[in-house]
């Protein structure tokens, strides 16, 4: 199957994913890697392109790559990528609570309205239920295909707030002054925003899957420590939004790493009671069903450095 190296990959539109650097660099060629990339519009979306055999490798948050487990879908997370990837954002009236961690006093404020979010089973449709449910609130999730739809929701009024990407922050301050209400870091700490997920038949050609994860890792390093850089990349290559914008999505959530540290797995883990909960999973999933360590442990050898800038 991959005798010459040909491999599908399945990514998402979220400028901070090393997808973008390794689209925009030669370093996948020269490593003898033919990529062949397909954009989905979210995690689930890419669950069913595994499922039908279409891709052999996906950036997805593992949420609904645990959905995806639980229905028999033979795929394995083999790396990490990014944490805390998920933001609440809402339109400019209403309040912040700066000094508070008390998510539930933040949220009462949207108590009979309606919050958009990219689709059911995504990651942050999952926290943000998890959310309401846990306090108890009356506030309607709106479900939408594409994160651009959530964003058009909130610029008309349609939605009062939202929960998605950075890019979705910085992209609804600039279309109709939405803010920030709650950062990533407080609705759930070191949450898997993002990780390399594999079909299990590319496990048999552990030559592409260390080569790939060693320029994962390098674009990772690139990100973090040449952000400037990165983001002129990044903005030269897709030809949508300008290098500021792409910096202001790095800075909102700078946690950027490709090894599966014990705080990544430890809250992935912490996803699972609640996917039950939330009736989105059937059964209760072990960590080694969910990751295989081996690959990434040959390739990060050092610290993880999600918390590197912070």
């Amino acid at each position: 199957m991959f005798k010459t190296k040909q491999v599908n990959i399945g990514h998402l539109s979220t400028l901070y994913h090393t997808s973008f650097i390794l689209m925009g660099t030669d370093w996948l060629k020269k490593s003898g890697i033919e990529a062949n990339w397909k954009l989905f519009a979210s995690g689930p979306d890419i669950v069913k392109a595994f499922e039908k055999k279409e891709i052999d490798i996906g950036y997805i948050g593992l949420p609904p790559a645990i959905i995806g487990m639980d229905r028999g879908v033979p795929i394995v997370c083999i790396a990490g990528g990014h944490v805390e990837g998920t933001v609440l954002i809402a339109q400019d009236k209403y309040r912040t609570f700066p000094g508070t961690h008390n998510i539930k006093i933040v949220m009462r404020q949207f108590e009979g309205k309606v919050l958009g979010s990219p689709p059911k089973g995504s990651i942050h449709d999952v926290i943000i239920n998890n959310i309401i449910n846990e306090n108890d609130l009356d506030i309607r999730v709106k479900n939408f295909p594409w994160t651009d739809f959530v964003l058009e929701a909130l610029a008309d009024g349609e939605i009062d707030a939202a929960v998605g990407t950075p890019s979705l922050a910085v992209a609804a301050a600039r279309a109709c002054g939405a803010k920030m209400i709650i950062p990533p870091h407080l609705l759930w700490p070191d949450n898997p925003s993002y990780g390399i997920v594999v079909r299990k038949d590319l496990i048999q050609h552990p030559d592409v899957i260390l080569k790939f994860l060693e320029l994962h890792e390098k674009a990772s390093n690139f990100i973090r420590a040449y952000p400037t850089e990165a983001a002129r990349l990044v903005s030269g290559l897709t030809g949508i939004v300008d290098e500021e914008f792409v910096f202001d999505a790095y800075r909102i959530s700078p946690k950027y790493c490709a090894s599966l540290s014990k705080e990544f797995v430890a809250s992935t883990m912490a996803f699972v009671p609640v996917l039950r909960k939330l009736k989105y999973i059937s059964k209760s999933i072990a960590d080694t069903e969910i990751f295989e360590y081996g690959f990434i442990e040959k390739i990060h050898k050092e610290e993880p450095h999600y918390n590197l800038n912070q």
